[in-house]
């Protein structure tokens, strides 16, 4: 009876959830729709801006008491390119709770087939084709062109989800290459909570509950050579790996762990 109980309370929570989503993103929407006509920059400040709103609602009223954590002071006037760990359908919401600067993600072009949502997404982000060599090409042009003009972006380097048990899969090359090319730190941010807040196996896995996202020191390009894109790319992900695990993120089995699975 009891199991009962918690599964009914858990799909109401989750259909309250949803439908703040759909409806906060229709409150926004007719201001993304004028905000579009001012361009990819200035607009797409705006809209940027837009979702931290929509963001900062529907959180606090889905009761996810988000934080963000800095090992080292953070410079928001500086450009950056960000880089975090991908593990969780809650990603796509968290970046605007965690990035509070003028940014661009960059996110995959199938998201944009999502109604509503979509619109949204396609005009707040740079969307890449991965299955595509010139869609990927293209991508990195605009993501440095978005650089030149001192605003930073944003790069899951993972692509999709990490479905295994270890801190992080391996990464793709372009944030490291849009970094060497465009001499811009790299600076990596861990989402630590979202696996727990919603697990990538299901929508339905929402809960509320506390969401970190740990800002860490910036990795100097200027230690690399131009050319040395799998040497920056090892640094970033031994950096990343080694602090989930000191901070003992929830997917991570040790060893131990595992020998108790099996």
């Amino acid at each position: 009876m009891m199991g009962m109980i918690v599964k009914l309370s858990r799909l109401v929570y989750v259909l309250y959830a949803v439908s703040l989503f759909v409806v906060i993103m229709l409150l926004i929407l007719p201001f993304v729709f004028l905000s579009s006509f001012f361009g990819r920059i200035k607009g797409g400040n705006v809209i940027i801006r837009l979702c931290m709103i929509w963001a900062d609602i529907w959180f606090f009223l889905v009761a996810i008491r988000h934080r963000n954590e800095y090992e080292v002071q953070h410079d928001k006037s500086k450009s950056y390119i960000f880089v975090s760990n991908h593990i969780s359908f809650l990603d796509a919401a968290l970046l605007v709770k965690t990035f509070r600067q003028s940014f661009r993600p960059l996110g995959k072009v199938e998201m944009t087939k999502v109604p509503i949502f979509g619109y949204i997404y396609q005009k707040a982000i740079v969307t890449v084709d991965r299955s595509n060599a010139e869609d990927r090409a293209k991508s990195v042009r605009i993501l440095k062109s978005i650089i030149n003009k001192g605003i930073s972006i944003m790069v899951f380097p993972e692509g999709t989800f990490n479905y295994s048990s270890e801190p992080l899969k391996g990464f793709y090359d372009g944030a490291f290459k849009v970094a060497l090319e465009t001499q811009t730190p790299i600076k990596p941010v861990l989402f630590l909570d979202a696996y727990d807040r919603m697990h990538y196996s299901s929508l339905l896995s929402l809960n509320p509950g506390k969401n970190r996202s740990v800002y860490l020191a910036e990795i100097p390009i200027e230690v690399f050579l131009p050319d040395d894109v799998d040497g920056l790319k090892k640094k970033v992900m031994e950096v990343m790996d080694q602090k989930l695990r000191e901070y003992k993120a929830s997917w991570i089995k040790t060893n131990d762990n595992k020998a108790q699975l099996n």
